[in-house]
């Protein structure tokens, strides 16, 4: 059981550390009202962050590890906050945490 914890606590630091780089980066923004994360859609930002990933990861992650978790938080993101835009389903994309 503690490790089924220990794995989910690592996932999750790894979600967020992949969301602080997309941020740090300017691939994503927070949608100020609503707190949702979105695309900005800059290939630019995009590639900076992959870089990050493949130089700099977290301590005890893989590079190709580092990189997975950047593309997986990158793909659950859209353009478009779902309240603002009154579409979509809110559960789908992550919130700013």
């Amino acid at each position: 059981m503690p490790t089924a914890v220990t794995c989910r606590s690592a996932s999750q630091r790894l979600e967020r550390w992949a969301t602080a780089t997309l941020l740090d980066a300017g691939a994503i923004v927070a949608c100020e009202p609503h707190g949702w994360m979105l695309d900005r859609g800059d290939p630019q930002a995009q590639a900076a962050a992959l870089r990050i990933a493949r130089d700099d990861p977290p301590r005890g992650v893989s590079r190709s590890e580092a990189v997975a978790a950047i593309e997986e938080v990158l793909g659950a993101i859209g353009d478009t906050c779902p309240e603002c835009s009154g579409e979509g389903e809110a559960e789908e994309m992550p919130r700013f945490r």
